[in-house]
């Protein structure tokens, strides 16, 4: 898969994406990753990408120009071109299996205002948000997509069930889990965890799937 983002901040990429599983996938050659630059879109002297709205009003909006020909330069026929902003659809799991099917994304990172809203109406194929609150810009909801999108990509998780057995994945948060020791602190590991039968094992993890879903996110179910 192949992801490029537009920002105004290429620096706070660097070290989150050069870390554990997004690392692994960019050295295996899963994960074409590219970070750019909005302001190398932007020709005047001082690579202006913002000005005031129209109609007046507060802070500033990024501009259509730069954006558009970072567009135009950067994607391909099949690019998905997504914009990060807080008016987006909220993302969630199955949005980011949506985006693992996709071969090429673009991902345009907000500041300020916002966008013109010339970007959306001829530029964008999709909008997201990841969450009802504001952030100073679109870098850190871009980090969290290509996470959750790079994960989801064969190849990329050392055991393949890893991405279709964990919260979310099937709907539901996940089921409570237990390491060694069997004892701790006078608390036990359930016993059905220890009895070595897998059809029980599985009933169980359902049923405490469900039960922590319903006290935890009734929302889901």
């Amino acid at each position: 898969m192949r992801i490029d983002v537009l920002t105004l901040f290429p620096a706070m990429f660097a070290g989150p994406l050069d870390e554990s599983i997004i690392k692994r996938a960019r050295q295996a050659g899963i994960l074409n990753l590219a970070i750019h630059n909005l302001r190398d879109y932007a020709h005047d002297r001082h690579k202006t990408v913002d000005d005031r709205p129209f109609g007046g009003g507060p802070g500033m909006l990024l501009k259509p120009e730069p954006i558009f020909e970072a567009v135009e330069t950067l994607a391909r026929p099949e690019t998905r071109v997504v914009l990060l902003s807080p008016a987006g659809r909220v993302f969630n799991q199955a949005i980011a299996r949506e985006l693992a099917r996709c071969d090429d994304l673009l991902l345009i990172s907000g500041h300020y205002e916002g966008f013109d809203e010339r970007v959306r109406q001829e530029l964008a194929d999709d909008e997201l948000s990841i969450g009802d609150f504001v952030l100073t810009n679109g870098a850190l909801p871009a980090m969290v997509i290509i996470d959750a999108v790079t994960r989801l990509l064969p190849g990329v998780l050392g055991d393949e069930a890893s991405a279709a057995d964990e919260s979310f994945s099937q709907g539901l948060l996940e089921y409570p889990q237990y390491t060694r020791p069997a004892e701790f602190r006078g608390l036990k590991v359930p016993e059905v965890l220890l009895s070595g039968n897998h059809a029980a094992i599985a009933k169980w993890r359902a049923e405490q799937a469900r039960l922590r879903t319903a006290q935890r996110r009734p929302d889901l179910l």
